[in-house]
Order: structure tokens, then sequence, then C-alpha cells
């Protein structure tokens, strides 16, 4: 059998084997709607769409015009069997099943179920056919329509709205876990990457972290993609499900006597249909592998394949693909590729492709052969960065070549810290807001220890630090001992209290402090020097003044 035939029938086995891979069962979301349609336009024009509607007997239907007359003053419209509501539109907010409408009033703004007394407090299904969508969102919520002035559009819709009554389910897309999450401590804001790369809205800041909507998420991806903690991951599939299945796919490619394997990732729209009209086409050695979207695949995925045997990776990104999320495929692209040129593998091995055939093709037929040469073995996890680890540790033991670090883009997840050594008082406060516990404070030194391997770079050690004597620099660090070992950034003499030499500090900070409060009418004479002194003997001090009648420093 030639070549070409050996890759086709290791094919079969590969896809095969990858279909039958079990999946964690997930948690589902629920939505449900009685027919209630708002419709929303400006002018008289909407009453018609709505005695369309209204035809249906599962449709109910209120109409709000968006619009007054020249005088301010609700124009005589007439009512076609709706609920006409004429008053200019403030907000809208939620999802299929229970969106809620603002209405603007002199001076304040109301609900819409407030301004009228009658209409329902919210309503399943929003037909919005203003010129101006009043939501913007590049994935829009569930059950909200604006086909704007196109009659197609307007006409697909009108015949979908009857079949959105009922009660639907959807996956709950994401986990998501507060407590390692980098978004902000005491107040600071770090991290937005997941806010920046949703395309719905369904993210949106809450306290020290991020609160997301299930309801408005639509599976994007890009969050749990972007998120450099692993504080959101995706979970349909699992991030350990997808790893699971592009091992045993490549084992299973492999073991039936196929080479060079090519893994070509496409979601489970317009990529499942035009690879269907184009899987006669695709070369022998290329594993089309569905995922839900292509967005919920980065570099902890990618970097995997190539450990676990791929020749070369390909993500299919479509003009669908929302911007937010094609943006930040480019962003883990350009990650991974560093990583990888660091390792002295061709960074053309990983490729963005997009959904017109020959460009495609091309792709496929340029790709540089990137063969790891003792495929790895490591377990598929749901922890993307020791997935990573892992990934990046079995490929520099394989590497062409070796640095022992390489560079990385501005905003990638890892990297180190400088301190300077002029400006840094110990004061830990770094310590103390670090989430990834990538900053250390020394045991009985005065010391800032850190591990590289946990650092996220999200940048909270920088804006914390009141002597902004820290700076973050992106790089992979493919040394492991070093990357996973402790190192001291900056440490000193500890500082002995002045009356009973017990250490409690360290020199730079008592001369700080001093120095700011010297002069100052709480801090003269002896109360000054109780700066100096560990805690135990500055609350003797001051018991012994107050015995005296008056305590050192002025105070009575």
């Amino acid at each position: 059998m030639n070549a070409a035939g050996a890759n086709a029938r290791a094919r079969s086995a590969a896809l095969a084997a990858a279909a039958a891979t079990e999946r964690h069962p997930v948690s589902v979301v629920t939505y449900r709607s009685a027919g209630r349609v708002l419709v929303i336009g400006d002018d008289s024009a909407v009453l018609e769409v709505a005695a369309r509607i209204a035809v249906h007997e599962h449709l109910s239907c209120t109409v709000v015009v968006n619009t007054l007359a020249s005088d301010g003053r609700p124009a005589n419209l007439r009512d076609h069997g709706t609920g006409v509501i004429q008053a200019p539109v403030a907000g809208l907010t939620g999802h299929l099943g229970n969106f809620q409408v603002m209405v603007e009033l002199p001076g304040a703004a109301r609900s819409l179920h407030e301004f009228t007394g009658h209409a329902p407090a919210s309503v399943d299904l929003v037909l919005d056919l203003g010129e101006s969508p009043l939501l913007v969102s590049e994935v829009l919520p569930p059950g909200y329509y604006a086909p704007g002035r196109d009659a197609g559009r307007l006409q697909a819709v009108l015949e979908e709205l009857p079949d959105m009554v009922g009660e639907f389910e959807k996956p709950r897309f994401f986990q998501y876990n507060p407590s390692i999450c980098a978004h902000g401590r005491s107040g600071i804001t770090a991290c937005t990457r997941c806010l920046d790369s949703c395309p719905t809205g369904a993210i949106v800041p809450d306290g020290e972290g991020i609160r997301v909507d299930p309801n408005l998420c639509q599976g994007a991806g890009s969050c749990a993609t972007a998120c450099p903690t692993g504080a959101i991951t995706y979970n349909y599939p699992r991030a350990g499900d997808t790893l699971r299945q592009l091992r045993l796919a490549l084992k299973t490619y492999y073991g039936a006597g196929g080479r060079r394997a090519v893994l070509l990732f496409h979601d489970s729209g317009r990529g499942r249909e035009v690879l269907g009209r184009w899987s006669q086409e695709l070369p022998h050695e290329v594993l089309a592998l569905e995922v839900e979207e292509a967005g919920s695949v980065g570099m902890d995925t990618w970097l995997a394949a190539f450990a676990y045997g791929a020749s070369a990776v390909v993500v299919l990104v479509s003009p669908q693909t929302p911007a937010r999320v094609a943006a930040e495929i480019r962003t883990q692209l350009a990650y991974a590729r560093t990583i990888l040129d660091g390792l002295g593998y061709p960074a053309g091995a990983l490729q963005i492709a997009g959904d017109q055939q020959d460009d495609l093709m091309d792709i496929l037929r340029d790709l540089p052969e990137a063969d790891c040469f003792c495929p790895g073995d490591f377990a598929p996890l749901d922890d993307k960065r020791t997935v990573i680890r892992l990934a990046v540790d079995h490929l520099f033991d394989q590497a062409p070549s070796t640095r022992l670090m390489t560079p990385l883009p501005a905003g990638a997840p890892f990297g180190e810290i400088q301190v300077d050594p002029e400006r840094c008082t110990l004061c830990m406060a770094c310590v103390s807001q670090c989430p990834a516990h990538a900053l250390l404070a020394g045991d009985d030194t005065p010391q800032l220890r850190f591990i590289e391997d946990n650092c996220v770079q999200c940048g909270l050690c920088c804006r914390s630090c009141p002597e902004n004597a820290i700076v973050a620099s992106p790089r992979y660090l493919y040394e492991r001992d070093k990357r996973l070992g402790i190192r001291v950034l900056y440490e000193e003499e500890p500082f002995c209290c002045i009356h009973c030499g017990k250490a409690f500090a360290n020199s730079t900070m008592i001369a700080h402090m001093t120095a700011k409060l010297r002069g100052h009418p709480m801090f003269h004479g002896k109360a000054l020097d109780r700066l100096k002194m560990c805690e135990d003997c500055r609350v003797k001090d001051m018991a012994a003044g107050q015995e005296g009648g008056a305590m050192p420093g002025g105070f009575s």
C-alpha cells in the first residue's frame, strides 16, 4: 500500500476512535417562553408587523413606538388588536423568556410595566425594527431580533417566532473558580482578558472577580481561551475531554501506520458545513476534529497536539466567527508560535485558515514538517497551565534546537517580574495581591521570593506596589527547574528592635517610615523611636509613658 493509502486507512481508524471518545456530562440552562412578543420601532409601520404576529394563537404582542409626535405627545395610532405604547425606549436588557424594557419619562426612566400599569413585567421575545438596534453586542442574546430594513430578514424572523414558544435548553458552557481569578484585588483592576474577548456581553466585573450570565453566554469559548489562570474554563466539552480525544486520534493514526498527521480544528456550525462539502478533497493525513466553537481551543490544546505527535495544527476561522473571538485566536496563535519558534520548531506549522476552499488547500499544501519524534503520553488534564507546561517540557526534550528562554508578545500569560532594589521596601503588598501565589514572603528573613511558573502576568503586583518598584516581563523560561524553583528577587538584613533586639522588619522599611514621619507633630521625640520597636516593646513603652502621667512625644 502506498503512503496516501496508508494515511487514508489510518485516518479512518483515528476519526472513528475520536468519535467514540466519551465526554463528561454537562449541566444545562433552561429558557421558558410564553410567546409574549415586544415589537419596537420608530414609526407606525410597526403596527402592521404586529398585526402579522398577532394572528398566531400562541403569540401575544405589545408594541412600543420609540418616537413621539413633533409636539412631544403620543400620536393617534390605530391599534390592530395589540397593546400600543408610545414612549422613547431608554434601555433593554435580558434574554429569551425574560427581557426587561425601560422607557424614558421626564426626569426619570421607568419599566414598561410601571409606565403602563398593564404591560407585562417582562417579555419573552423582542423584535427591534428601529434603525439603530438597542442591543449591539457581536452575538445577540437569544430571543432578540433586529432585522433592520431588510424585508427578507424580517420575513425569516416572522416565520421563526411561532417556534420560539415553549421550553428550551442549552449547555452551560463554562465553569468559574473565583479563587484563582486575576481580575482584581482590594479595588485594583488588573486582568480583563475574559471581558475583552467575550462577544456576547455575558461577563461583567463583580467585586474582585467577574460574573458570567449563563443565559447570555453562547459558548464562544474565547473567555476560557484567554483566561491566564484557568479561573474560567470551557465546559462543552471540558478541555480534558478534547485533549483525550485528540491524543487517542493521534495514537490510533500512528498505530495504524499513518505519517505526519495534521490536526484541523473546526466548529460545529460553518466549519462542519464547509468541510462536509470538501471532505473528499482533504489530504489523507488531515484529521478534522470538530469542536463546539473555534474559540474554545487555544494554545494549551494546540501545544498539546504537537506534543502528542501532530506534525501541524490548523484552525478554521470563518467570517461568521465573532471579531473578538477571531482576535483572541490570533493572539493565542502569536503566543504559541513564539514558544514553538524558541524551541526550533517551524512556527508555520501552526496556522489559521479561512473557510474558502482554495485558501485552506493552499495552507494544507504548504505546511512545514514539524515531527515530534517521540509523541508524549501525559495526562489530558482540565488544568490549562499544567497542560501547557507538560506539553512544552516534552517538546523541549525533543527540540531540534533549544534556548533557555524566549521573550513573548505583550499580554502573554507567562513571564517574570523585576524589582527595583532602590525602590522596594519589602512591604509585601504585592505578595498579598498575587492571585497565583507566584510571589512569596521570606520565612524568617526579609525576602521577596518568586516562582516564575505560577506568574500569569496579570499586573496586580505592579499596580499594588506603593513604590512603583515592579515591572512585569512576558517570556517563557524553558528550563523547568528554574521555572518551577523559588528564587529571591530582593532581600535585606532584618531590622532588630532597639529595645529587645528581636528582628521584626527590614532596614529600608524603617528608614522610609522614619524619614516620612520625621517632623510630624505626632512623631517627635521618643514617639519616633517607637517605630524602631517591635510590637510588644512598643505597647510596653506606651504603657510606661501613661503611668508617668504623660507619654513621651507630647501625648497626655
